[in-house]
C-alpha cells in the first residue's frame, strides 16, 4: 500500500491506493469531469493534483502516473470511483466495464413503501422528447434495453413537516404504495395552506444492482416504479426543481420539499476479477444519508 498524503484524503475518502489504482468515495455534489472552476471543482482534477503532489519527490524513479477515470457517477451521486494511474491500467479495467464483467451495487433511499421485497425493472430507455431538460431520458418502447434489479433493505416512516393535515394523513398520498410529489407537498405547492403540521411519510431503503449501464438508469427505473429517489430534482416528479437548481433560483420551499441537498443514491460497491484476483471496493454512504435511515423510525 502507498502511504497517503493529506491532500486528496482531506477532500475525498480514499478507499484504496496502490501503484496502479486510486479508489475514492466521491462525495455527493462533486462532478467527475473537469469544469470551468478551479482545480478543486472536479474529482479528476483533484486526483491529478494528488498524484502530482505525491510524485513531486525527485528521488522517485520511473514514469510519472496520470489520472484516468474508469467509472463515473452523476454529480449528486456519492460512492465508489476508480481512477487508473496509467493509460495501460485504464485500458485493462475499461475492457472489464465494456464487457459488463463488473458487478455494481447501489443504495437508494426512495419515497413510499416498495411493495415487492425483490424485483427486476426491465424497461427500455431513451430521450424524453417532451421534457424541457435536454439531458432527461425516460422509459419508451423504442429505447435501448435497460434492466435494474432491486431488493428492499427496510421500509420505515419519518415524521416530517406537513401542510396542515393531521399526522398520519400522508397515507392518502400513496396509491398501491406509490409516491405522489404533489400530494406529499400539498397539492401543487401553490396558494394558501394551513400552518405546518407533522406527517408520517413512508420511505424504503433499496439495494440496487444495474444489469445495464444506461444514463440515469437507476433513477428513471425507480421513478417508473412510482418510487423516485429522495432528493432527485430531475426524476422526482417536478423537473422545475432541476431547472431551478441550474438557473440558481432554487427557493427555500423547494429545498425543503427535496429533504436533502443531494439525491439519496450511493454507489456502495464494485466487484470484478482483475489479473486473476477477485477484487471488491466498497464504502458507506455519507452521514446525512445513513443518519436519515438509522434515525428514530417505525421500521416495517
Amino acid at each position: 500500500m502507498v502511504s497517503l498524503l493529506p491532500l486528496l484524503e482531506n477532500l475525498c475518502d480514499i478507499i484504496h491506493e496502490d501503484a496502479d489504482l486510486l479508489v475514492v468515495n466521491k462525495p455527493a455534489g462533486l462532478v467527475c469531469h473537469p469544469t470551468k472552476g478551479d482545480e478543486w471543482s472536479s474529482l479528476i482534477s483533484r486526483a491529478r493534483l494528488h498524484l502530482s503532489t505525491f510524485n513531486s519527490d525527485e528521488s522517485r524513479a520511473g514514469p510519472q502516473p496520470s489520472a484516468h477515470l474508469i467509472n463515473r457517477l452523476d454529480r449528486e451521486t456519492s460512492g465508489v470511483v476508480l481512477i487508473a494511474k496509467s493509460a495501460g491500467v485504464a485500458g485493462e479495467l475499461g475492457k472489464l466495464w465494456e464487457t459488463r464483467a463488473v458487478r455494481k451495487e447501489y443504495l437508494a433511499l426512495v419515497h413510499g413503501h416498495v411493495h415487492d421485497d425483490h424485483g427486476m425493472v426491465d424497461a427500455p430507455l431513451g430521450r424524453d422528447e417532451h421534457s424541457r431538460v435536454a439531458v432527461k431520458d425516460c422509459v419508451r418502447p423504442d429505447g435501448a434495453p435497460a434492466r435494474t434489479e432491486f431488493r428492499v433493505e427496510c421500509r420505515f416512516v419519518r415524521a416530517m413537516p406537513g401542510d396542515g393535515r393531521k399526522p398520519g394523513d400522508n397515507r392518502r398520498q400513496c396509491h398501491d404504495g406509490k409516491f405522489s410529489l404533489s400530494a406529499a407537498c400539498g397539492g401543487e405547492g401553490r396558494g394558501e395552506v394551513d400552518p405546518p403540521s407533522i406527517l408520517d411519510l413512508p420511505f424504503s431503503l433499496l439495494r440496487v444492482t444495474p444489469h445495464t449501464g444506461r444514463k440515469h438508469q437507476i433513477r428513471i427505473h425507480l421513478a417508473h416504479l412510482g418510487h423516485p429517489v429522495v432528493g432527485d430534482k430531475l426524476y422526482g416528479g417536478d423537473e422545475d426543481l432541476y431547472l431551478a437548481l441550474v438557473e440558481n433560483r432554487l427557493t427555500p420551499e423547494q429545498q425543503a420539499r427535496l429533504l436533502f441537498p443531494h439525491q439519496a443514491l450511493h454507489a456502495r460497491s464494485v466487484q470484478f476479477t482483475w489479473r486473476g484476483q477477485a477484487v471488491e471496493f466498497s464504502c458507506a454512504p455519507e452521514p446525512w444519508f445513513a443518519g436519515f435511515v438509522a434515525g428514530p423510525a417505525n421500521q416495517l
